[in-house]
């Protein structure tokens, strides 16, 4: 691991994290629709969640019909200490060095905890059959708009900010998420310098295919993407660090909102030890944001599946407003982790 920066490289470090911000042109991330058809532009084996005590066989027929083809995904079993499909994750995501990369860095803690508080209820409240586990989505390999002096065009969080961040995650019994934009860099070069934290049994990993620049473009300039072999690989990883350490199994988050960010989605293995979420990814008003689900995520089915919603951007367009529980949960299939921007 790396050691604990100085304030002038934390300063730094925000800066870049702004800084590629700054350089990801708003349509990139509002590409957020069936991004063929001329609207759009950005397992429990089940992928949704367990059925309650009282449904009857019709009730379960009855939800099936609802089920897109594939699914339900034909996958490993649950392992004891899996948390998917019996709880539903609700995540806050951002860095604490920028106040323009999501919510968790764009308050005080204190609030940002308060204010995961209420989502917490809101989801238990809207699907009680399903209790919610709260989580912390830390950015901690973030796309820079330079190249560095590497030239991976990107910037590697520090153990004591990783640490402060796991730290608030312990106050409210969350789990932590440690996310990566590699940009020029790989995931092989990335993901043993957390093994640290990923060998602790409440963290987990996130790999964004946005910032995966394999082809030397500038992070924010396209759209990168990862390949079922990059994806197995993280899985590989986190699955060695569950056999080596005796973990529970580990969630691997995969965010997408286009079709090309994820190749070869039926090559992608599945392993007991490691849950796979294929998260849509994707802002803009309620319709299009279903019509990236049902194009990117519910069409290509892989294990279980996620939904972002965006504090801001899902606001942007007039008349736009943010999607509440109970529309997320008439999707098919049900979402089983949920992120806040």
């Amino acid at each position: 691991m790396t050691q604990p920066t100085s304030p002038a490289l934390l300063r730094h470090a925000a800066a870049l994290a702004l800084a590629v911000l700054a350089l990801v042109p708003a349509p990139a991330a509002a590409q957020s629709a069936a991004g063929d058809s001329a609207r759009a532009r950005r397992p429990g084996a089940s992928g949704g969640a367990p059925r309650a005590a009282a449904d009857t066989a019709a009730d379960t027929a009855a939800r099936a019909a609802q089920l897109p083809p594939g699914w339900p995904v034909k996958g490993p079993a649950p392992l004891p200490g899996s948390i998917l499909p019996e709880r539903r994750i609700v995540a806050f995501y951002g860095n604490p060095l920028s106040k323009r990369m999501g919510i968790l860095g764009e308050i005080a803690p204190d609030d940002m905890l308060r204010k995961l508080d209420r989502e917490v209820a809101a989801w238990n409240e809207a699907d009680p059959s399903t209790p919610v586990q709260p989580a912390l989505h830390l950015i901690a390999v973030v796309a820079q708009g330079a190249a560095g002096r590497d030239g991976k065009w990107r910037t590697r969080m520090d153990s004591a900010l990783i640490e402060k961040v796991y730290g608030w995650a312990q106050r409210r019994n969350a789990l932590l998420f440690l996310d990566l934009q590699v940009g020029q860099s790989t995931l092989r070069e990335e993901l043993p310098r957390l093994a640290t934290f990923l060998r602790r049994p409440n963290v987990h990993l996130g790999i964004d295919p946005e910032f995966a620049m394999k082809r030397g473009q500038r992070p924010g300039s396209r759209i990168g993407s990862y390949s079922a072999a990059d994806i197995n690989y993280a899985s590989s990883f986190l699955a060695g660090l569950v056999s080596e350490h005796d973990l529970p199994p580990k969630v691997l988050v995969v965010h997408r909102f286009t079709r090309p960010m994820v190749t070869g989605y039926k090559q992608i293995e599945l392993d007991p030890r490691v849950q796979v979420v294929m998260h849509m990814d994707g802002w803009g008003p309620p319709w299009m944001k279903r019509d990236s689900y049902r194009a990117y995520v519910a069409s290509e089915p892989v294990q279980f599946t996620g939904f972002k919603i965006f504090y801001k951007n899902d606001r942007r367009k007039k008349g736009s407003r943010l999607m509440t529980p109970a529309e997320v949960l008439a999707l098919r299939p049900k979402p089983v982790y949920i992120q806040y921007q």
